[in-house]
């Protein structure tokens, strides 16, 4: 199956600094496509080149085999970090206003059940919680029935309530083949919402896969984590495969016995020690040397 979104040798140089440095990717359709990377990386640039947002310096962008036309943009939808909104309007009505940009789109009922906005349609959209207002902009990126879905970091200062009921809104979106584009600060979202993943860092795209994949690549079956207080300093002469966090210490091992015995007979504390599987917040660290935080 051909890809949906082709992103060829993208570049792009503001004066003195390379944001975005020959990046390559494609997204197959009907998937959730995560952009990951510390602030920094590249990603937010990356994300609106292929918008049509920023121009690139060189390299290209298609959508289904073609040069971003308006094509493009009447089958693509956005929900950005930020929106302004005509004020005054009730959900219905800016619901309506963003419908009428469009030659084809979804009912305005069915959408607003679809973003869980039944009984909020009559009230104005200031008097919203910052929840029920990300639900309205999701929709507004939806108004179209759009092929492709761009969302930037869209549970950025949610509640972990929250985040999980917006996460149900995004899979019932996939459920319905829709092409996701995903950036994101949150592993667990990352995790839980894309099929594929790319790592950005430097400009560049340094590990592309499934999580899944990828953890299998990059770590052995568990992750023993200490705090840093707890690792002395001739304990880092044990052969062990070391990943330091900021406050903590981990190890990946496939030899969980064998790695508790060396660490008992270095006499490091084991109080506090934890067992755990590996996750995408440990691939970012392993790949970045950085911690991943909002």
């Amino acid at each position: 199956m051909a890809p949906i979104l082709e992103v060829r040798d993208l570049v792009k140089l503001y004066p003195g600094v390379t944001a975005v440095d020959g990046v390559s990717f494609e997204v197959a359709e009907g998937i959730c496509f995560g952009l990951l990377g510390p602030n920094g990386a590249g990603k937010t640039t990356t994300i609106e080149i292929i918008e049509g947002i920023v121009p690139a310096s060189s390299g290209e962008v298609r959508y289904a085999g073609a040069p971003l036309d308006n094509r493009f943009r009447n089958e693509a939808g956005i929900l950005f970090q930020k929106t302004a909104l005509q004020d005054f309007l009730t959900v219905r009505q800016t619901l309506n206003l963003f419908r009428g940009l469009y030659p084809r789109g979804f009912d305005i009922d069915e959408l607003l059940q679809l973003c869980s906005l039944q009984k909020l349609a009559d009230r104005d959209h200031r008097k919203l919680s910052g929840g029920q207002q990300q639900r309205l902009l999701l929709a507004i990126a939806l108004v179209n029935d759009p092929a492709i879905l761009f969302l930037d970091e869209p549970t950025t200062g949610f509640d972990p309530q929250a985040r999980r009921n917006f996460w149900k809104l995004i899979e019932s979106v996939k459920a319905r083949r829709r092409t996701i584009i995903l950036t994101t600060h949150y592993m667990e979202e990352a995790q839980r919402l894309c099929d594929e993943i790319a790592i950005m860092d430097r400009g560049r795209i340094i590990a592309r896969g499934s999580p899944q994949r990828l953890l299998a690549e990059h770590f052995a079956d568990v992750l023993i984590e200490l705090p840093r207080d707890d690792f002395p300093p001739e304990a880092r002469s044990l052969p062990l495969r070391l990943i330091e966090g900021a406050d903590r210490i981990e190890i990946t091992t496939d030899d969980l016995d064998g790695t508790l015995r060396a660490l008992m007979a270095a006499h490091v504390p084991l109080r506090h020690l934890r067992i755990r599987p590996p996750n995408l917040e440990d691939l970012f660290l392993e790949l970045t040397g950085k911690e991943l935080r909002p």
